[in-house]
């Protein structure tokens, strides 16, 4: 069959990947023509664009993109009515990929979407379009079933969260880094997003003085180029790492991390953590009008309370976080969020969470 799948960030590049490679598994004759990263490349297909020149985050950022992701939905639904795709499925991404769904289903094609738009936290009314557009809804986190069932009379796939099955087989790569360290080390996670990045690296490095004990070293993405960091790191010898986040925090003691993926990424690994967002005036003050969720971190939402402290926006000053990671870095404390760590990986499910979305994509 022909597989047409749509991958927005850099997480849906590695989920789909995975999904990619376990549809192989069971279609031998699989075709895929995606939208992704260097992950997606890696099983094979044709990749029509890479997620850098995709990833908008914030809604100021979105507006002042607005004419290229315009030019690309039209884009999208040209290719995807000269390919002619069996099945599409959509990896998050949700503004993107809800308007390619609608257009999608009215024109005949079957569409899986996986990983949920987080109706629960903000626009709620999307569920009438995914009632309407989409056929199947597979769903990571463990209360999404019950919600969309008991809310909204929808039944959705749990399948577990993706994550748990990356992790597990990561922990057993023993890759190493090129440089010696004899400092314990702390991780900075700044995001994969370059209006992040700018935001987010500034505010990490103002804080590295003041632990001389540790050594400080940066998540860096490959599909960025290192010219870009060094002008934001203006000769500052910060060590940056590309493409081994993991390798990172499996070393790590604690670890500072822009909100999102990497938070659950980062609690998985066992590395206590604090999470800290900033994004510009207005796009912060549009999320805390729409925007429902007490926490936004993963980790505190699967947990329903704070197990990791979060710093946003005016909150997220070199004086708290100085505060917090000295707080983070006591033995007691470092204990208490790994014991939560622990209560959080139970309600995860258990591993193989691509497989078994492939077996019910290629089943219907």
């Amino acid at each position: 069959m022909k597989y047409y799948i749509i991958a927005g960030e850099a997480s849906g590049d590695l989920h789909g990947s995975n999904v990619m490679g376990s549809i192989k598994k069971i279609d031998k004759k699989a075709e895929f023509r995606f939208w992704g990263g260097e992950k997606m490349k890696g099983i094979g297909g044709e990749m029509v664009k890479h997620i850098n020149q995709l990833s908008f985050m914030g809604f100021w950022e979105v507006l002042k993109n607005i004419n290229t992701i315009l030019k690309n939905i039209r884009f999208c639904k040209s290719d995807i009515n000269t390919y002619q795709p069996d099945k599409i499925i959509y990896i998050d991404y949700p503004g993107f990929n809800m308007i390619i769904a609608k257009w999608a289903k009215t024109n005949g094609f079957q569409n899986h979407f996986y990983i949920s738009p987080q109706i629960w936290a903000w626009k709620e009314s999307r569920i009438k379009k995914i009632k309407l557009y989409i056929d199947y809804m597979y769903v990571i986190l463990p209360f999404e079933k019950q919600y969309y069932r008991q809310k909204h009379n929808y039944d959705v796939h749990y399948v577990g969260h993706p994550l748990v099955e990356i992790i597990s087989n990561e922990k057993r790569n023993t890759d190493l880094f090129t440089f010696e360290l004899t400092k314990p080390i702390i991780a900075l996670l700044p995001g994969s997003r370059k209006q992040e990045i700018k935001k987010m690296i500034p505010v990490f490095k103002s804080v590295i003085n003041q632990f001389s004990n540790y050594e400080f070293i940066i998540a860096g993405v490959s599909n960025i180029r290192k010219e870009w960091y060094d002008k934001i790191l203006k000769d500052d010898e910060i060590k940056i790492v590309y493409d081994k986040t993991y390798n990172l925090l499996k070393r790590s003691t604690a670890a500072i991390v822009t909100s999102g993926t990497a938070t659950l990424e980062t609690a998985l690994f066992n590395v206590p953590q604090i999470v800290c967002y900033k994004s510009s005036l207005f796009s912060y003050l549009v999320g805390k009008i729409f925007i429902k969720l007490k926490f936004i971190s993963l980790v505190n939402i699967i947990m329903e309370k704070e197990v990791v402290k979060e710093l946003i926006q005016n909150d997220c000053t070199k004086r708290n976080i100085v505060y917090e990671l000295s707080q983070l870095l006591k033995n007691e404390n470092i204990l208490r969020v790994k014991k939560e760590y622990e209560k959080l990986r139970s309600r995860l499910g258990e591993e193989e969470t691509s497989l078994k979305v492939a077996k019910l994509i290629t089943k219907v």
